[in-house]
């Protein structure tokens, strides 16, 4: 099995080469397009994953996607990136826009999984909350707790989540040790916990829209 490490910075053939639909991935959603391609037999699917940690520098997602757009013109008939706006400041949509591909509805992927909606009606009343997603709690020490620096300066835990209240896990999928894992996530910034299950959601419904 895979891991997240090469989930997230591999590009990744979901099926076979008859397949002329390419989804362009965050490497954070790869374990989900996967489930979500495989329970629904969309054989004429392919993933490629750009590295999750371009999230760290955002500004640097545009231009990575176009790169990949462009490499993948000769082979597919078509791409969809599988993205949100992710801190490009509407960015990303623009260089979507002027490449003629489609993207993903959302501000960012915690929007898309609770659905966009959803997420859309509480957002003002959970200006204090952290959140993360299945992959985030996997990786949210390699995410999280080191790159802010919480473990060489913890100090720093009180001077970057001083106004955070709870972290809120929006889990994709029913698993107890992500729930534990998440939940000792909590502890560590010295928040509340709430665990909210969320599934797939617009995440699917966009894939599903993508059929032949």
């Amino acid at each position: 099995m895979l891991s997240d490490r090469q989930l997230s910075e591999q590009g990744l053939e979901a099926r076979g080469n008859s397949s002329r639909l390419l989804l362009l991935a965050c490497g954070a959603l790869a374990r989900e397009i996967l489930a979500l391609v495989e329970v629904n037999g969309w054989d004429h699917m392919d993933l490629q994953c750009l590295p999750a940690k371009l999230h760290l520098t955002p500004e640097r997602i545009p231009d990575a996607v176009e790169a990949a757009v462009e490499a993948a013109r000769n082979t597919y008939d078509d791409v969809f990136v599988v993205y949100a706006d992710c801190g490009t400041g509407g960015l990303l949509q623009q260089r979507c826009e002027a490449l003629g591909v489609r993207m993903i509805d959302g501000p960012h992927c915690y929007s898309f999984f609770e659905g966009n909606e959803t997420f859309a009606a509480h957002a003002e009343q959970e200006i204090t909350a952290f959140y993360l997603t299945d992959f985030l709690v996997r990786q949210f020490d390699a995410f999280v707790w080191r790159p802010m620096g919480f473990d060489r300066h913890p100090q720093l835990i009180d001077i970057m989540f001083g106004n955070y209240e709870k972290l809120v896990y929006l889990a994709q999928t029913e698993n107890p040790d992500l729930d534990r894992q998440a939940r000792e996530a909590a502890e560590r910034l010295g928040l509340g916990y709430e665990r909210r299950f969320t599934g797939y959601g617009d995440l699917a419904t966009a894939l599903a829209t993508l059929q032949t």
